[in-house]
């Protein structure tokens, strides 16, 4: 079993003026398609420096793959992938690059995402959008390559197709 989190990261949800469902619906998917269960799950405000003490917390704490979903986009707030960059040792631009040319077959809106993806340590840290519906779509083109990714970053072969150089 993999260890997962996903952190939301919205000023109104956190505020608890609606009710977060992009989370919920990335550890639904995350589940469904892999039977790891979500080990940590929490809705925090859009702030830079609460977001770095999370993201940083969550990898110390051993967390394998951390999900966040909001923030990523073109408000003055959006500030989630300015501090993954700050916790991230090693980018891994390549999975931001595949869900971004993915949804944009769904929405001309996905180049406007600026979700970052990269490693801390043994840790796969993925911003996702805030929309549900494109927690999801984002999922379906992801989810096929996280037992492979995370058996490369942790040395430890779960997924059952070996190590192979990519």
């Amino acid at each position: 079993m993999r260890r997962v989190g996903i952190l939301t990261i919205s000023d109104r949800a956190a505020a608890g003026d609606y009710a977060d469902e992009s989370g919920p619906a990335a550890a639904a998917a995350v589940t469904a398609a892999t039977g790891w269960p979500i080990e940590r799950q929490a809705i925090i405000p859009d702030d830079f420096d609460a977001i770095v003490r999370a993201l940083r917390q969550w990898c110390d704490d051993g967390l394998e793959l951390l999900l966040t979903s909001g923030g990523t986009g073109f408000a003055p707030r959006d500030v989630t992938p300015e501090a993954t960059r700050v916790v991230i040792e090693r980018d891994a631009p390549g999975i931001a690059e595949a869900l971004r040319a993915e949804s944009l077959h769904v929405t001309r809106h996905a180049m406007l995402s600026r979700g970052v993806a990269g490693l801390r340590g043994q840790t796969l840290i993925i911003n996702l959008p805030g929309n549900p519906k494109a927690v999801r779509e984002n999922l379906d083109v992801l989810l096929p390559v996280l037992p492979h990714a995370l058996d490369l970053l942790t040395a430890r072969p779960e997924s059952g197709q070996g190590h192979r150089e990519v």
